[in-house]
């Protein structure tokens, strides 16, 4: 734990009670006192707060700079509106995803946030894929999500503005005397912020906000069973560099700008394949499935097409329980002649194979506003 990074709210997460644990190389909580079952819950009902500053941020200058970037992610990024933050993926040759982010328009750059284990191969990534533009990471401003439907009006309390803000909106706003950067969005299929603030102001914005009764401390524990939730994907579990966007049912990601017959069709990396798949279909999809019974079945647990038969049918990417649906519930990837909704596999836990229905996703209803 030693040689962990920590962000600037580590000596609040100790105050609190939280379980530290290491994450992507940072120090972070996992849970708090309360136990990630209450936090899952309090999220959905209420508020959570969670620390996500061991996130990357990165603001890209330059004339030209939306046009290039469309040189390394299959999205529309040269008509994202200023004041509005997208979605993407940058994949490689082979169409995988080497990371999933955000992309958000600020006027005169764009603020980029990207997965804490891939940084730096982001970074390196950019810099080549990316003559002409300057690439600026940002290491002195922590980032805080504030996620459920008492989130509005924690954030109003502490500036009205919040309020006229909708779904993947960005403004920048004084929150606690602090200048912050702050979108409507989230990882947890609630309505919600992420706030960017200076590390030397982040204390006391959070302090502020957990002022509010609405308002309690949520570890990445409860995210993560939040984010299944809501059926989002996590890097390095669901999507991978083997991993196209079409298979992972990230295609209404891609706009019709950049797809075959589009006015800026292709010109990314793996486009070939991509627009391929987007035209004729996958091989193979990625499904919410539904266990039997009450143990998860986790990530990694090998799926079969009949109960005693050596057919595959892939393979479980994430598991976990759903508070909020009183049932285990995993996404996972199986061949598109099984993955029709009802369909029965089998996964094979500790020796023994369990019966698994193929679900809709989201498990759960998101709640953005829109």
């Amino acid at each position: 734990m030693s040689d962990l990074k920590r962000t600037a709210l580590h000596g609040l997460h100790l105050e609190l009670g939280a379980k530290m644990v290491p994450f992507a190389g940072w120090e972070m909580p996992v849970q708090y006192p309360a136990g990630v079952l209450k936090e899952h819950l309090h999220t959905r009902a209420a508020a959570g707060l969670f620390d996500v500053s061991h996130m990357g941020q990165v603001i890209l200058r330059g004339t030209g700079a939306a046009e290039a970037l469309e040189r390394l992610v299959p999205v529309d990024v040269a008509g994202l509106a200023e004041g509005r933050q997208r979605y993407a993926m940058f994949t490689n040759d082979d169409g995988g995803i080497i990371d999933d982010l955000m992309i958000a328009n600020k006027g005169d750059h764009l603020l980029l946030v990207v997965n804490a284990a891939r940084v730096d191969v982001d970074l390196a990534h950019l810099r080549a894929g990316l003559p002409g533009v300057d690439v600026e990471p940002i290491t002195g401003r922590a980032l805080i999500a504030l996620q459920g439907p008492k989130a509005e009006e924690a954030l109003v309390a502490l500036n009205p503005a919040a309020r006229e803000m909708r779904f993947m909106d960005v403004a920048e706003m004084d929150l606690a005397g602090a200048t912050c950067w702050v979108s409507r969005s989230g990882y947890t299929g609630e309505d919600g912020y992420e706030i960017s603030v200076p590390n030397t102001m982040g204390p006391r914005l959070a302090r502020a906000l957990l002022d509010n009764a609405e308002v309690q401390p949520v570890g990445l524990g409860a995210r993560d069973s939040l984010r299944l939730e809501a059926g989002l994907c996590l890097y390095g579990a669901d999507i991978d560099e083997t991993t196209s966007p079409v298979e992972a049912g990230l295609a209404w990601a891609i706009q019709k700008v950049r797809r075959a017959g589009g006015a800026r069709e292709g010109g990314f990396p793996g486009a070939k394949r991509i627009l391929n798949e987007l035209d004729n279909g996958a091989a193979r999809k990625r499904v919410g499935l539904l266990p039997e019974g009450r143990a998860p079945m986790r990530a990694h647990t090998p799926l079969f097409a009949t109960e005693d038969g050596a057919e595959s049918a892939g393979e479980i990417t994430s598991g976990a329980f759903g508070p909020s649906i009183g049932r285990p519930m995993s996404m996972g990837y199986v061949p598109v002649d099984l993955s029709g909704e009802g369909t029965t596999v089998w996964g094979e836990v500790r020796g023994k194979r369990m019966p698994a229905t193929i679900a809709p996703l989201p498990f759960h209803k998101q709640s953005y506003k829109r």
